[in-house]
């Protein structure tokens, strides 16, 4: 949830710096998206990885 948090608070600071002609903020903004893309990624990743985890734990332990 704090990646679409990220993600929709960096909008409407560029929102807001457009509005408002505020590089700053509108950089800022674009900033604050970009971090929420990438928790949404590196979440996504993790929850592959966990899944190959399990996958070879299940390998090992039906050979057994």
């Amino acid at each position: 949830m704090d990646k679409d948090l990220d993600q929709a608070k960096g909008r409407v600071k560029q929102a807001v710096g457009d509005l408002t002609d505020n590089k700053d903020l509108k950089n800022e903004g674009k900033a604050d998206e970009n971090a929420g893309k990438v928790k949404e990624f590196l979440g996504d990743t993790k929850n592959k990885a966990d899944d190959l985890v399990d996958k070879v734990k299940d390998k090992v332990n039906s050979d057994r």
